[in-house]
């Protein structure tokens, strides 16, 4: 739609596209998936497959396995709703079977906290799907113009303010879960059993009652939030407590930073709007952006500020043009002070004060054995890429089986286990040293941080490999900073296409796909994800990624490696950094 432009007001100024007319005329996301799913053929329409990412499911193929001829090799990716990266132990049992007997054999830990299932085919989806409802997850709004899986610190201190934080992820998910398409999810996959509903604390459901009320009312009474069209575009949140930037916070449409009191009471939130990761080679409309301070909230204020944005972003954002569409573009154009003054007139009449001081925030990771609570401890296991197979994927079912563990992912795509008694310490440490763990807390320094994508051969997105030769490109690099002396780790992300998936504007080093074996080289983010890189590269070749990079590594080197990587490429400047590039 026209900027300024309400989703009431859709159609009177300009037709709507076709994939808003799509949205609108599914009957709160249901057709034409649901005539589509018991008629034989091995995948679905592209309408029904623009329906089906609102249940959390992508159409794909294996590109490999493509013939000139013949039908493609059609399978469906599953994504999880987890908030936080939680999973009880009968949920992951219950989706490792379904991997190993309906799907590619492979979980996959993803970089917003939640397990992905691959291989599935389009007959067995509404079995897989309904199993894992029946287990107590979902998969709804995992996908789609909607809010995402919300993101949270995934380790279970009981300590500071990350209980607070976790509670918080679980009710903004809640908040944010449509009204009408989860009785349409629940329709397609468990045959309409209401039981199954999402049931939100008493807190959460008198601040839903209020999307029935005022600017933040869509007009739509089954679907007062999102109204039939939902959001111009997918929708991510995020809740974190001062000092820990494990969530990825400022590329966030939503960050939030949670204050506690001493005892661990909440007191307030740090509101950060208008981050987002995805941007089109040679369109230089598209870009990454990080997000800006909106203000502090005081706790009791939250989520009606949560679904206000939410509202102002249904009737503001780009519905004409989908590459424009997410919130970060709203706020590029109009600034963040237009935002703040459009929320406090129409969608949110709580005062919002200027930002509290936070600490220097840290990329954590809770590798290794930690402190849960009194009697209980988790461990972080490092999963480069977050691909569970094989002796790996097999071990790790057997302690949470035996032990009933509960798993958490982490942005970082590690995992932890969870709830291990003081008696099961050693017996699990033992298990996980046969599993290849015999140092959890201490993996390859530049393996540590670094996450990619998974790319080929599924995604149909890709244009080169990501996950598959992440490692490979690792021991390329640590060899040749083993050569140079370096002993410092830098920050490395990469991914098969710009959509950004793994995050690579913030990394270091981040490689982005623009072409068969070749990517765009970004440079000077930070160790802790506080600044967005730049691009320096428009399609190096990755065979010469090691003599691209050693005149800029040498420099740094030769200046004491006092500051990150990262940092030593921003105070270097452009021009000279692009010399070293050059030689």
């Amino acid at each position: 739609m026209d900027k300024g432009q309400s989703a009431a007001d859709i159609g009177s100024a300009t037709a709507p596209t076709k994939f808003e007319q799509l949205k609108a005329a599914s009957g709160h996301l249901k057709e034409p998936l649901l005539s589509e799913l018991a008629n034989g053929a091995p995948n679905f329409t592209e309408g029904a497959v623009q329906i089906l990412k609102f249940h959390g499911s992508y159409q794909q193929d294996n590109r490999e396995n493509r013939r000139k001829g013949e039908e493609k090799d059609w399978q469906m990716m599953l994504r999880l709703r987890s908030p936080g990266g939680r999973i009880p132990p009968s949920l992951y049992l219950a989706i490792d079977t379904l991997a190993e007997e309906l799907g590619n054999g492979t979980l996959r830990a993803t970089t917003r906290q939640a397990f992905q299932m691959h291989g599935i085919a389009k007959a067995d989806l509404k079995e897989v799907i309904g199993t894992i409802v029946r287990h107590m997850g979902s998969t709804l709004a995992a996908c789609g113009d909607i809010n995402r899986n919300v993101m949270a610190p995934a380790a279970p201190f009981e300590r500071g303010g990350y209980p607070a934080a976790r509670e918080l992820a679980d009710q903004i998910a809640d908040l944010l879960t449509p009204q009408a398409a989860e009785g349409s999810y629940l329709d397609l996959w468990v045959d309409g059993d209401l039981s199954y509903r999402i049931k939100p604390a008493a807190a959460v459901k008198k601040v839903k009652a209020r999307q029935q009320e005022g600017a933040v009312f869509s007009g739509d009474g089954s679907e007062p939030l999102y109204g039939s069209t939902y959001l111009p575009r997918k929708f991510k949140v995020a809740v974190t407590v001062p000092g820990d930037n494990s969530v990825d916070l400022l590329t966030q449409d939503i960050g939030l930073v949670l204050f506690c009191d001493p005892q661990g009471r909440p007191q307030g939130c740090n509101v950060y709007v208008g981050g987002g990761m995805g941007r089109t080679h040679n369109k230089e409309e598209t870009f990454a952006r990080t997000a800006d301070p909106l203000g502090y909230v005081a706790y009791p204020d939250v989520l009606d500020l949560i679904q206000a944005i939410v509202a102002l972003q249904r009737d503001f954002g780009d519905r004409q043009q989908r590459r424009h569409a997410r919130m970060k573009y709203l706020i590029q154009d109009r600034g963040v002070n237009w935002f703040r003054a459009e929320l406090k007139e129409k969608y949110f009449k709580h005062p919002i004060k200027g930002m509290r001081v936070e600490p220097k925030a840290k990329l954590e990771d809770y590798l290794g054995w930690q402190r849960q609570s009194a009697g209980l401890w988790f461990i972080g296991i490092p999963i480069l890429c977050g691909r569970l197979a094989g002796d790996l994927k097999r071990g790790l079912r057997s302690l949470v089986e035996t032990y009933q563990l509960e798993v958490r992912v982490t942005p970082n795509q590690d995992l932890l286990l969870c709830n291990i008694g003081n008696a099961q310490r050693k017996t699990v440490r033992d298990a996980l040293v046969k599993l290849g763990f015999e140092a959890p807390d201490a993996p390859a320094p530049l393996a540590r941080h670094a996450i990619a994508c998974p790319a080929l051969p599924l995604c149909g997105l890709a244009v080169t490999e990501a996950e598959r030769i992440l490692p490979s490109v690792l021991e390329r690099l640590e060899r040749q900073f083993a050569s140079l002396g370096i002993e410092r780790s830098v920050l490395v992300r990469m991914t098969g296409c710009p959509n950004g998936c793994a995050r690579p504007y913030m990394a270091e080093i981040g490689l982005v796909g623009s072409g068969l074996d070749q990517y765009q080289l970004w440079l000077g983010g930070t160790p802790n994800l506080s600044r967005l890189a730049e691009p320096y590269l428009e399609k190096m070749p990755l065979d010469q990624l090691e003599t691209t990079l050693e005149p800029l590594l040498r420099a740094w080197k030769d200046a004491g490696g006092r500051r990150s990587f990262g940092e030593f490429v921003e105070r270097s400047g452009r021009p000279a950094v692009e010399q070293l590039l050059a030689h």
